[in-house]
């Protein structure tokens, strides 16, 4: 090397030699090949905060940390080595200072070479990285601590999601409401939560897309569990985005809402229920009250007109005017039955009822009710329990039932008759206040008629409401169904769509006695005919049965053992006209495809099912299917006559004369009674005193309490015949007062309400229901005498 060379190579180490003992912010220094200090600049002094000669001379170990527990250091020879082989080594690691404090520290070890190539020594470069390395600890603390509570929370799922909607974490929250672990879902698209039908409506991607426009999405809607099974979530998605402004992600929060749901529609259909059942209280106490003054202006009215008509009986011109006011009355005392209906106040009698007995019997009732356009269906569910009710008003709300949805169908339509088991549990019933969980006997009633609105059903109980047009109906039936079940200890509700119908079922406490025997009622005629029936039946001795019973209504009858003998005189060209067949037939070829060629062969055949399955073929989800006439074993006579005239569509014609009317036998006139007649309406107790004349007893009329008590302790009667609602005192204590005084007294009590039972009382008393006619007033009078000759 020349002279200037050299010069500037001296210059250059000079230079650096300069620059590395001013630099402080840098640790810089030389090392001996073994490892020993050789040089210390100013900002080795300020870091390590030893001074040159305390620290030269000594070995490179001695800034190493002793805490290999807290402080691991790298192997010095290592990282001397690692620099020999390659030149230079950078590392961080923990170092020492003089104080015996560490400091994290970023090193970089340079090899120096002899121009030769020996190892001259090393030159060590160190930073204070401490601040850094805390930054970057507490940042991993932070996200260990947040990990640690994400992880920790399990009433919510929490978990983060890639700009396309992959799942890339998922705490313990997740796990415990949707049921997956963090191995099956990690890596999903979180559409797979949604509904199959939200995620064809996008409801997926437009979550992301708002969370991502606008930096937050948040909704409730129903999601899916591991197992299918469905759960109401809220949902919020927050859109991540690192510091550039780039979006990395979502973070996704899902908290299980179904209970809050299901407790607030449990709160808000309590709130609706009580409303509704103190609304229908009151209107009921209403009205009970309205029907009570009502039927007492009914007996002044009937109890004045029956004298008129006395007098005035040969006059017919006045006798037809009395007698059309005497109908009106009628009407008025119908129309009192049905506010006290609804105000819960009939006098029922409840018994253990089969329904579908019930239904039975009134199948022609209903047909005729309904007319022709109307087909009516009838489904009974197996092991049917019985049920408590009074049956006649149960048949006096079904007709009306019936009655409004013939009325819904102006055009004609099918109505259902359902009667199943029912289960109401602690669930259902949660919500409404008179109506106990337990079990029920239901029965619906469906028609496909125009439906009602929301606000239709909130008041299609209410008294005189009605959707129809004036003088169409009195608005009572719904109302009087509704105080009827209340009254027997039931449940109904509407369930109704615009355009597809109304169903009204009606839960009635189930019952375990014996059913009991119902009223006979004058029958029907049975009605044959001369058509051709071909029956179709496996039992032999049950198709002999039915043949007999056919051929004694008229009818001509074929026979067939199974599908294919009937198929074979189907097909022979004998005309038939009903094709009666069991359900369940031995062999390969079924009824219903039996049916289906036998419509091939006679298109206007006329098809019967009959079977003793609730079950079968032709029966599906609980419901005949359409058009399928059925007539269940066992079955009477009159059942079949009936259901075969029906399915014929023709009237036939009569086997037998109905009943006769049998002419009253001759009542004798009862003997002479001292009656007291308590009423504080003056023209009603006018009124039933001059009917008490004619009927030859001697009434005392007294308008209170207190005059009748006073005329009781001075003149003995035989009978009281007394209002309950008096102005001074009630009848029922009146009573009690007279017969202390009176021993033997009999007491009627008159009055618009049933008299409530009371076996204590020690008086005999008979109740007469107002507004009652001449005929019910002499027949009670007549019950007294008879109980006093009895006793």
């Amino acid at each position: 090397m020349d002279g200037g060379g050299l010069k500037k190579d001296l210059a250059s180490t000079r230079r650096t030699t300069l620059w590395a003992q001013a630099t402080v912010d840098l640790a810089v220094f030389a090392l001996a090949p073994d490892g020993t200090i050789a040089s210390w600049n100013r900002g080795a002094i300020a870091i390590y905060h030893y001074q040159p000669n305390e620290i030269i001379g000594r070995h490179y170990s001695v800034l190493l940390p002793d805490d290999a527990d807290r402080h691991p250091p790298p192997t010095f020879d290592a990282e001397l080595d690692n620099a020999g082989e390659r030149g230079s080594c950078v590392i961080e690691g923990w170092r020492k200072r003089k104080d015996g404090s560490v400091f994290w520290a970023s090193v970089v070890t340079t090899v120096l070479l002899e121009d030769d190539g020996t190892l001259h020594g090393f030159v060590k470069v160190v930073r204070d990285e401490t601040e850094k390395r805390q930054a970057h600890d507490a940042v991993i603390e932070s996200e260990r601590s947040f990990r640690l509570l994400v992880q920790g929370v399990t009433d919510y799922a929490i978990f983060m999601l890639s700009p396309d909607g992959r799942v890339s974490s998922w705490n313990s929250g997740a796990q415990r409401i949707k049921g997956y672990n963090a191995e099956e879902i990690v890596g999903s698209h979180f559409s797979r939560f949604y509904l199959p039908e939200d995620v064809a409506a996008g409801v997926p991607r437009r979550a992301l897309s708002t969370a991502a426009s606008e930096g937050r999405f948040e909704a409730e809607g129903w999601r899916l569990r591991r197992d299918g099974s469905r759960f109401r979530a809220h949902v919020i998605i927050d859109a991540i985005h690192d510091e550039a402004g780039t979006l990395i992600g979502f973070a996704k929060i899902t908290r299980d809402v179904t209970e809050k749901l299901e407790a607030d529609l449990t709160l808000e259909q309590t709130r609706a229920a009580l409303f509704q059942s103190q609304k229908m209280e009151a209107i009921g106490k209403l009205t009970g009250g309205v029907a009570h003054d009502f039927n007492n202006v009914l007996q002044i009215l009937r109890g004045n007109l029956e004298l008129a008509t006395t007098r005035y009986s040969r006059e017919e011109w006045l006798m037809n005017r009395l007698v059309n006011a005497l109908e009106a009355v009628d009407r008025g005392a119908k129309l009192a039955s049905q506010l006290l209906a609804f105000g819960r106040r009939q006098a029922l009698r409840p018994v253990s009822v089969n329904l579908a007995s019930m239904l039975r019997r009134m199948d022609e009732l209903l047909r005729r009710a309904l007319g022709e356009t109307v087909v009516v269906e009838t489904v009974v569910s197996g092991g049917l329990w019985n049920a408590t009710v009074d049956a006649h008003q149960l048949e006096n709300v079904l007709l009306n039932l019936a009655i409004n949805a013939r009325d819904a169908m102006p055009d004609g339509g099918k109505l259902t008759l359902e009667l199943a088991n029912s289960m109401l549990d602690d669930r259902y019933v949660r919500s409404l206040s008179d109506v106990p969980a337990g079990q029920y006997v239901m029965l619906g009633v469906t028609d496909t008629g125009t439906g009602m609105t929301q606000e239709v059903i909130e008041h299609a109980f209410d008294p005189f409401f009605t959707t129809k047009p004036e003088g169409a109906g009195s608005g009572l039936g719904l109302s009087m169904a509704y105080g009827f079940v209340k009254q027997s200890g039931g449940h109904i509700r509407i369930y109704s769509e615009v355009g597809h119908g109304t169903t009204v079922r009606i839960y009635l406490p189930k019952s375990s006695a014996e059913t009991v025997a119902p009223v006979g009622h004058a029958s029907a005629d049975l009605m044959g005919g001369s058509e051709t029936v071909l029956v179709v039946e496996d039992d032999l001795k049950v198709q002999a049965t039915v043949i007999e019973m056919l051929a004694g209504f008229g009818y001509g009858v074929l026979k067939a053992d199974n599908a294919e003998q009937a198929l074979v005189i189907l097909s022979s060209g004998a005309h038939i006209d009903l094709l009666f067949t069991d359900v369940v037939m031995p062999g390969s070829l079924k009824s219903p495809e039996m049916v289906r060629r036998a419509m091939l062969l006679q298109p206007d055949l006329k098809v019967l099912f009959t079977s003793g399955y609730t079950q079968n073929a032709i029966v599906h989800a609980g419901k005949l299917d359409d058009g399928i006439e059925l007539l269940s074993k066992p079955y009477s006579r009159a059942d079949l006559a009936a259901k075969v005239r029906h399915v014929l569509g023709t009237p036939g014609r009569a086997l037998s004369s109905s009943n006769s009317a049998r002419p009253a036998g001759h009542r004798s006139k009862p003997a002479e009674l001292h009656i007291l007649v308590v009423e504080d309406n003056d023209l009603a107790r006018e009124a039933v005193c001059e009917l008490l004349l004619m009927l030859g007893h001697r009434p005392v009329a007294a308008g209170t309490a207190t005059k009748a008590l006073a005329d009781i302790t001075r003149h003995p009667f035989d009978v009281l015949l007394t209002d309950i609602n008096l102005p001074d005192l009630s009848g029922i204590e009146l009573a009690a007062q007279a017969s202390s005084f009176c021993p033997g007294l009999r007491v009627i009590f008159a009055s618009g309400e049933p008299v409530e039972r009371d076996e204590t009382r020690s008086f005999a008393w008979f109740e007469l229901q107002k507004p009652y006619t001449f005929e019910e007033l002499q027949a009670v009078i007549r019950k007294v005498v008879e109980e006093a000759d009895g006793r």
